[in-house]
């Protein structure tokens, strides 16, 4: 296992009126995160807030390229982005203990925190397609490149890892400084991650290794 520590390009935030950033996911264009009563989106190149939708989010957050899905509590809600619309509900694998959500190969991607798996789902009826276990609690989920990371947090410790799809065995490991946690995470497509902070109520770029 490769490990090192992760190398933190930019701190976003803390946003006005956000305690807390749960799950967060990138349109291309800006980073979506979930705030417990709302769904923000701020630009990347100047950490301004752009947008802010009405909309319940405990947990994570993907994008499929054109809706936004959520987790609610232990509902996954399918989301407009252009008018904070809720299209369509199922239900969270996790009932409620649901952490990072992503998207890929036209699945959703869910982690479940303290029981260390994340769930394959199919995104019409919610229904688990395949778990991977994790030795850890996950949080934030991101598929790039084939390549499937998520970030964990135990108490003062974090870090982003890259784990093996099939076995879920950990391939690499980005330690984050101590007290600096990750709950959303999601990669940019390129070179870095976007990592919620938790209740730091900021967003951190991190460089993602090549």
């Amino acid at each position: 296992m490769k490990r090192s520590a992760a190398k933190i390009l930019r701190e976003y935030g803390p946003f006005p009126g956000v305690e807390k950033v749960n799950g967060v996911t990138y349109d291309g264009r800006h980073v979506w995160f979930s705030a417990g009563d709302t769904l923000n989106a701020f630009d990347p190149e100047s950490g301004k807030t752009v947008r802010s939708l009405d909309v319940a989010g405990h947990a994570g957050t993907a994008f499929d390229g054109e809706h936004i899905y959520q987790i609610a509590e232990d509902r996954i809600h399918k989301i407009d982005p252009k008018s904070g619309r809720v299209l369509s509900t199922i239900p969270a694998p996790g009932g409620g203990s649901d952490s990072g959500m992503a998207w890929a190969e036209g699945a959703l991607w869910v982690g479940q925190y303290r029981d260390g798996k994340i769930h394959q789902i199919d995104p019409e009826t919610g229904k688990i397609l395949r778990t991977i276990e994790s030795n850890r609690f996950v949080t934030g989920v991101t598929w790039v490149d084939g390549e499937l990371w998520h970030g964990t947090w135990d108490g003062d410790e974090s870090d982003v890892r890259r784990i093996d799809p099939q076995t879920g065995k950990v391939l690499e490991r980005l330690d984050m400084p101590p007290g600096t946690g990750v709950s959303g995470l999601e990669s940019d497509g390129g070179d870095q991650f976007f990592a919620g902070g938790g209740s730091s109520g900021k967003v951190r770029a991190i460089r993602r290794p090549r």
